[in-house]
Protein backbone atom coordinates (compact mmCIF):
# COMPACT_ATOMS: atom_id res chain seq x y z
CA UNK A 1 0.00 0.00 0.00
CA UNK A 2 1.46 3.15 -1.09
CA UNK A 3 1.62 6.65 0.96
CA UNK A 4 -1.02 9.23 -0.87
CA UNK A 5 0.69 12.48 -2.05
CA UNK A 6 -0.79 14.46 0.42
CA UNK A 7 1.10 12.64 2.95
CA UNK A 8 4.32 13.17 1.28
CA UNK A 9 3.68 17.35 1.55
CA UNK A 10 3.12 17.08 4.82
CA UNK A 11 6.12 14.61 5.48
CA UNK A 12 8.44 17.24 3.56
CA UNK A 13 7.36 20.34 5.31
CA UNK A 14 7.87 18.84 8.41
CA UNK A 15 11.23 17.95 7.50
CA UNK A 16 11.80 21.40 5.72
CA UNK A 17 10.74 23.39 8.68
CA UNK A 18 12.84 21.36 11.07
CA UNK A 19 15.95 22.36 8.77
CA UNK A 20 14.94 25.55 9.02
CA UNK A 21 14.48 25.41 12.88
CA UNK A 22 18.07 23.46 13.15
CA UNK A 23 19.69 26.27 10.61
CA UNK A 24 17.95 29.58 13.06
CA UNK A 25 19.46 27.92 16.74
CA UNK A 26 23.07 27.23 14.92
CA UNK A 27 22.64 31.22 13.70
CA UNK A 28 21.57 32.09 17.04
CA UNK A 29 24.40 30.06 18.72
CA UNK A 30 26.88 31.41 16.46
CA UNK A 31 25.85 35.24 17.61
CA UNK A 32 26.40 34.20 21.08
CA UNK A 33 30.07 33.67 20.61
CA UNK A 34 32.26 36.13 22.17
CA UNK A 35 33.40 38.00 19.23
CA UNK A 36 29.98 38.81 18.82
CA UNK A 37 29.67 40.02 22.38
CA UNK A 38 32.32 42.28 21.44
CA UNK A 39 30.32 43.48 18.35
CA UNK A 40 27.39 44.33 20.66
CA UNK A 41 28.86 46.02 23.33
CA UNK A 42 31.89 47.75 21.31
CA UNK A 43 31.14 49.98 18.61
CA UNK A 44 34.14 47.97 16.04
CA UNK A 45 36.16 50.20 13.41
CA UNK A 46 37.06 47.53 10.91
CA UNK A 47 39.86 50.46 9.93
CA UNK A 48 43.15 49.08 11.70
CA UNK A 49 45.88 51.73 11.36
CA UNK A 50 49.71 49.99 11.31
CA UNK A 51 51.32 50.63 14.47
CA UNK A 52 54.32 49.02 15.97
CA UNK A 53 52.94 48.18 18.99
CA UNK A 54 49.95 45.68 17.31
CA UNK A 55 53.26 43.60 16.81
CA UNK A 56 53.75 43.65 20.59
CA UNK A 57 50.11 42.94 21.40
CA UNK A 58 50.32 40.20 19.32
CA UNK A 59 53.59 38.59 20.50
CA UNK A 60 51.80 39.03 23.81
CA UNK A 61 49.28 36.60 22.79
CA UNK A 62 46.32 39.55 21.84
CA UNK A 63 44.48 39.82 18.39
CA UNK A 64 43.62 43.49 17.57
CA UNK A 65 39.86 43.37 16.14
CA UNK A 66 39.44 46.94 16.27
CA UNK A 67 41.27 50.34 15.59
CA UNK A 68 40.64 53.91 16.53
CA UNK A 69 37.42 54.15 18.66
CA UNK A 70 36.42 58.13 19.38
CA UNK A 71 33.80 58.49 22.25
CA UNK A 72 31.87 61.54 22.10
CA UNK A 73 31.00 63.04 25.58
CA UNK A 74 27.88 65.58 26.63
CA UNK A 75 27.75 67.62 29.70
CA UNK A 76 25.07 69.76 30.81
CA UNK A 77 26.73 72.42 33.32
CA UNK A 78 24.18 75.19 34.61
CA UNK A 79 22.85 74.57 31.79
CA UNK A 80 25.75 75.37 28.97
CA UNK A 81 26.40 72.80 27.14
CA UNK A 82 30.55 71.04 27.09
CA UNK A 83 31.87 68.55 24.88
CA UNK A 84 34.87 66.10 25.14
CA UNK A 85 35.67 62.72 23.71
CA UNK A 86 37.69 59.88 24.67
CA UNK A 87 40.05 57.93 22.63
CA UNK A 88 40.26 53.97 22.20
CA UNK A 89 43.47 53.70 20.01
CA UNK A 90 42.62 49.57 18.97
CA UNK A 91 39.75 46.88 20.38
CA UNK A 92 42.19 43.50 21.46
CA UNK A 93 40.50 39.82 22.23
CA UNK A 94 42.71 37.34 24.05
CA UNK A 95 41.54 33.61 24.00
CA UNK A 96 38.27 34.65 21.67
CA UNK A 97 36.18 35.31 25.36
CA UNK A 98 38.81 37.92 27.30
CA UNK A 99 38.45 42.01 25.31
CA UNK A 100 40.93 44.58 26.03
CA UNK A 101 40.75 48.19 25.44
CA UNK A 102 44.23 49.35 24.05
CA UNK A 103 45.36 53.15 24.73
CA UNK A 104 49.29 53.83 23.59
CA UNK A 105 50.83 56.11 25.74
CA UNK A 106 51.35 59.49 24.61
CA UNK A 107 54.06 62.21 25.33
CA UNK A 108 52.34 64.69 26.84
CA UNK A 109 49.54 62.77 28.98
CA UNK A 110 51.67 59.73 30.85
CA UNK A 111 49.96 57.28 32.86
CA UNK A 112 50.61 57.84 36.36
CA UNK A 113 50.86 54.35 38.09
CA UNK A 114 49.39 54.84 41.00
CA UNK A 115 45.39 53.77 42.48
CA UNK A 116 44.32 57.32 41.64
CA UNK A 117 45.91 57.91 38.55
CA UNK A 118 44.92 54.89 37.19
CA UNK A 119 41.04 55.50 38.76
CA UNK A 120 41.21 59.08 37.08
CA UNK A 121 42.11 58.07 33.99
CA UNK A 122 40.76 54.42 33.27
CA UNK A 123 37.31 54.51 35.50
CA UNK A 124 35.53 56.26 32.17
CA UNK A 125 36.27 53.49 30.49
CA UNK A 126 35.57 50.78 32.75
CA UNK A 127 31.90 52.74 33.41
CA UNK A 128 31.43 53.34 29.41
CA UNK A 129 32.79 49.58 28.91
CA UNK A 130 31.69 47.44 32.06
CA UNK A 131 32.37 44.03 30.34
CA UNK A 132 35.75 44.62 29.58
CA UNK A 133 38.36 42.63 31.08
CA UNK A 134 40.75 45.43 31.55
CA UNK A 135 43.13 47.91 29.04
CA UNK A 136 45.84 47.37 27.83
CA UNK A 137 48.31 50.41 28.29
CA UNK A 138 50.86 50.04 25.49
CA UNK A 139 54.39 52.41 26.65
CA UNK A 140 55.27 53.46 22.74
CA UNK A 141 58.75 54.82 24.21
CA UNK A 142 59.98 51.40 25.92
CA UNK A 143 57.94 48.88 23.79
CA UNK A 144 56.40 47.96 26.78
CA UNK A 145 52.90 46.19 27.42
CA UNK A 146 51.19 47.11 30.70
CA UNK A 147 47.89 44.80 31.42
CA UNK A 148 45.64 46.54 33.67
CA UNK A 149 42.49 44.60 35.10
CA UNK A 150 39.48 46.07 36.76
CA UNK A 151 38.93 45.39 40.28
CA UNK A 152 36.83 46.87 43.30
CA UNK A 153 38.29 47.05 46.36
CA UNK A 154 36.21 45.31 49.44
CA UNK A 155 37.43 47.22 51.79
CA UNK A 156 39.36 44.28 53.37
CA UNK A 157 43.01 44.81 51.74
CA UNK A 158 45.65 46.48 53.57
Amino acid sequence: MGVASSDKAVVALMGLAAAIFIIYRIYVWLQSSPRSFIRDRVPLNKMIQPHPSIRLLEDAGYEVVGGKLKIPLAFQVDGAPMYSRLFIDYVAVKDEERFYLVILSRPRKELEFTGSGLRDTLLPYLLIYPDCSGVLYVDTVNSRLHVIEFGRDDGESG
